[in-house]
């Protein structure tokens, strides 16, 4: 082992007197971590909607002001030509079309319904679907309210004598703050990224330098040069873990239900994964830029399918069945579960045997692949 220990120290004084790595090892986390807790938002607000009323009723006039007074919605324009609001969802000026017909006051008085039309501009299908939900709950919610003043008798004949009253709750997460959501699952993507381009490029750049060179030519064995190479990152990424947590703690006041040393303990048990994947990378690569484009395919795979703006649920067969060898989907698992929901070992272990595994696997096939090169 004190082979082992003079690596590890050898590696620390590269760390530490390399200028570029410094800088991605303390300040690119928290800038990432600030950057996409901020920008990565699933309220969409301010969209663009049209408006036709064909009626200028009370009514209508009523309804197009919930639409105006929403945070959600903007009134771009009003008109009275459904072509002329049609063009300006083709040139992409308007998300949401929404047309009164005539009549509408009095149809709803008599008969109790009337026809509305959505027309949404659905070249982005997400946004698309929120502004359509978002409308549909302001017109209900006119609908309770016209009904409630202009039908009480109706309502009061035709209504059962016993009525069942639904109320809700939102665990976990009360007020729906998507930062609530995001921020545990970007703090393990962030932690994932940067370890596995760090260690991708670290062996390649000694290969570059030619300071590989004094090292195979040594009787050091693989295990002992990977193993070298392997600790001190493993120490870094839990120093990243800690300063990703206070910066959460403190900026976005993200809940820490869970044990704390259950989350380091797992992030110590899941790094081998990364660090083994990035040692495996650099096995294959004969520069840094190599490894990096290599690093970065596999990366943006495993975060794009990792459940991190994407429930897995709503994938594919095919595609919740590679997730089962995506690491990444692990850990943002893991960090939404313990921080946000409180759980505990008998919730992750299944997770965390799965991790295990996963890592033995990969540090294996790198110790197997590495080849020293005189």
């Amino acid at each position: 082992m004190r082979t082992v220990f003079y690596l590890v120290q050898k590696e620390f004084l590269q760390i530490f007197r390399n200028k570029t790595m410094l800088p991605l090892i303390l300040v690119m986390p928290i800038f990432q971590m600030l950057l996409l807790s901020f920008a990565a938002n699933y309220e969409v607000k301010d969209l663009k909607i049209s408006i036709i009323d064909h009626d200028l009723s009370t009514a209508s006039r009523q309804l197009t002001g919930k639409f105006a007074a929403s945070p959600n919605f903007k009134v771009q324009s009003a008109s009275f030509s459904f072509q002329t609001s049609m063009d300006e969802i083709t040139q992409d000026q308007t998300d949401l079309l929404l047309e009164i017909p005539a009549h509408f006051e009095r149809d709803l008085v008599r008969e109790g319904h009337v026809p509305v039309s959505l027309s949404l501009n659905a070249i982005n299908a997400q946004k698309a679907g929120l502004a359509s939900g978002y409308a549909n709950s302001i017109i209900r919610d006119f609908n309770a309210e016209f009904i409630a003043k202009w039908l009480p008798k109706q309502i009061t004949q035709s209504a059962p004598s016993g009525q069942i009253e639904v109320t809700y709750s939102n665990w976990y997460n009360p007020r729906l703050d998507y930062k609530t959501f995001m921020v545990p699952g970007i703090l393990g993507e962030i932690v994932s990224l940067i370890i596995c381009f760090l260690t991708a490029m670290n062996i390649v750049r000694e290969r570059e330098l030619g300071t590989i060179e004094q090292l195979n030519v040594t009787p050091i064995q693989k295990w002992q040069f990977i193993l070298g190479k392997f600790i001190p990152f493993w120490i870094i990424s839990l120093f990243i873990m800690l300063v990703g947590l206070t910066v959460g703690k403190m900026v976005f006041d993200i809940p820490l239900l869970g044990s704390l040393w259950l989350v380091f303990g797992y992030t110590a048990a899941y790094m081998p994964c990364v660090l083994g994947l990035g040692f495996l990378i650099s096995n294959f690569a004969d520069t840094q830029q190599q490894a990096m484009f290599t690093a970065w395919f596999f990366i943006l795979i495993f975060i794009l399918m990792c459940g991190l703006f994407t429930p897995i649920e709503s994938m594919p067969d095919w595609a919740q069945t590679a997730n089962k060898i995506n690491p990444i989907a692990y850990f943002v698992q893991f960090m939404r579960m313990v921080l946000i929901k409180g759980a505990g070992f008998q919730d992750i272990k299944g997770n965390l045997y799965t991790v295990l595994g996963y890592a033995a696997v990969v540090n294996a096939l790198a110790v197997w692949t590495y080849r020293k090169r005189v």
